[in-house]
C-alpha cells in the first residue's frame, strides 16, 4: 500500500471539472491508499463551518465515504481554508492537522507543510498571514454575519490578485535559508509541501547529509498526486 499527498486543489464553483477530478481520485485511487494527506488549499475559500457552499458538499461526502471505507484522511490548513473547524471534521470524517506536521514515512522522518511559511521573501504576505492566523482575528471573523464575511473574502482576494501581479516571481517562491532552518529545527532531511504551485524535487545538503524537498503540483489544469511507498516516490496525473 502507499500513502498519497495532494495540495492546492482550490475547489470552487468556477471550476467544476476539478471537483469531478477530485471525486474520481477519491473513488479510484485514494480508496486503495494507506492514508491521504491534503496539504492545504483544498477549497478556494472557507468562511466558516456554518457557511459550507453547496458546491463543496459532494467533495465532503466523498471524503467521508473514503474514511468509512478505511482510508484515513488528514487535511492541513492552507492560506485559503484555515477557518475549517470541528463541524467540518464531523461532516468529512477527516482529521485537521496543523503545520509543521511530522510523520514516519516508511522509516523516514518527514516534515509536512502547506509551504507558505517558507516564502519569507514575501514580507507583505507574511504580515497578512500573521494577522489572519491570529486566533483572536479568526474568532472575530467567524462572529461576523455571512454577508460581511463574503464581502471581506472578496476584498482580500482582490487585494491579493493586485499585489501578486506586481511582485517579482522569485519573491513568491521559498527562501532556501528558511527551508534549511525549518528542516534543522524539526530534525528532518525530508520535506513535502505545496503552496508555490512549482512542482519539483529539490536535492541539497544539510550539515553534510543529503536532504530532499518535494513540492506538490496544483490542480488548476489537471489532477496530480504524489504516491509514496517503501520503494520510493511516484508522481501521478489524473485527466
Amino acid at each position: 500500500m502507499s500513502t498519497l499527498f495532494i495540495s492546492d486543489l482550490h475547489l470552487s464553483q468556477e471550476r467544476p471539472q476539478i471537483t469531478e477530478l477530485f471525486l474520481t481520485f477519491l473513488q479510484r485511487h485514494a480508496v486503495n491508499a494507506e492514508a491521504l494527506y491534503i496539504l492545504g488549499d483544498l477549497f478556494e475559500v472557507w468562511l466558516g463551518d456554518d457557511m459550507i457552499l453547496p458546491d463543496y458538499q459532494s467533495s465532503i461526502e466523498q471524503i467521508h465515504t473514503l474514511v468509512e471505507k478505511g482510508t484515513p484522511v488528514y487535511i492541513m490548513y492552507g492560506n485559503r481554508d484555515f477557518l475549517m473547524r470541528e463541524q467540518f471534521e464531523n461532516l468529512s470524517g477527516a482529521k485537521l492537522i496543523h503545520e509543521p506536521y511530522l510523520i514516519d514515512l516508511y522509516g523516514t522522518n518527514t516534515l509536512l507543510l502547506h509551504g507558505d511559511t517558507l516564502c519569507t521573501d514575501d514580507i507583505e504576505y507574511q504580515k497578512f498571514r500573521m494577522m489572519v492566523r491570529n486566533p483572536q482575528w479568526q474568532d472575530e471573523m467567524l462572529s461576523k454575519p455571512p454577508a460581511e464575511r463574503l464581502a471581506l473574502a472578496k476584498k482580500f482576494r482582490e487585494i491579493s490578485k493586485s499585489e501578486t501581479a506586481q511582485k517579482e516571481n522569485d519573491i513568491m517562491d521559498v527562501n532556501q535559508q528558511t527551508v534549511l532552518q525549518t528542516m534543522r529545527d524539526n530534525s528532518v532531511y525530508n520535506l513535502i509541501h505545496g503552496h508555490t504551485h512549482r512542482p519539483d524535487t529539490h536535492k541539497f545538503m544539510i550539515d553534510n547529509v543529503e536532504a530532499t524537498r518535494t513540492v506538490l503540483a496544483d490542480w488548476f489544469k489537471e489532477g496530480c498526486y504524489l504516491s509514496v511507498d517503501a520503494n520510493g516516490y511516484q508522481t501521478n496525473t489524473i485527466r
